[in-house]
């Protein structure tokens, strides 16, 4: 009795095995006539078939470069960042050796080259703040993850 049952259930299986078999090979079939079909009507460019193909590898593409694009945004702020900490403290530097040598030093607002840095790096807060629409502060500590929510909200 258990062996009969275990004959049908190999038979069962051998049974729907064959029907997909016969299903995929139905649908290769199909494919072939429509992608001959299309080319008699179609000329190369205009193939629906090719078309959707295209589509698919552009849709394809468009997924990578949006990751590449993601990459090269968060390794921009990641240098902003660091020239930003970098250049504040090497200027924070040259204040304090000026004090200690008993020279005068130029103010933060006084500094064309100073002024122009802030207002560079302030433009990109600004604008990555901007694709965010204000859902957090633009101050924050880690513009990285601002940056990373513009970019995946797009």
């Amino acid at each position: 009795m258990g062996l009969d049952h275990l004959h049908q259930h190999h038979q069962a299986a051998d049974g729907l095995t064959n029907l997909f078999t016969k299903a995929n090979h139905d649908l290769s079939v199909v494919q072939y006539r429509l992608e001959k079909e299309f080319q008699q009507i179609y000329p190369d460019s205009a193939n629906p078939m090719k078309l959707a193909l295209r589509i698919k590898k552009i849709r394809d593409d468009i997924s990578t470069l949006k990751e590449q694009c993601r990459e090269v945004l968060m390794a921009k702020q990641d240098v902003i960042d660091k020239a930003r900490t970098v250049l504040v403290g090497n200027r924070n530097m040259v204040h304090k050796m000026q004090a200690s040598m008993g020279k005068p030093f130029v103010s933060d607002d006084d500094d064309p080259a100073f002024v122009q840095f802030k207002q560079i790096t302030e433009e990109w807060t600004t604008q990555v703040q901007s694709k965010i629409d204000g859902q957090e502060d633009a101050e924050s500590s880690d513009v990285n993850k601002l940056l990373f929510s513009a970019v995946v909200q797009e």
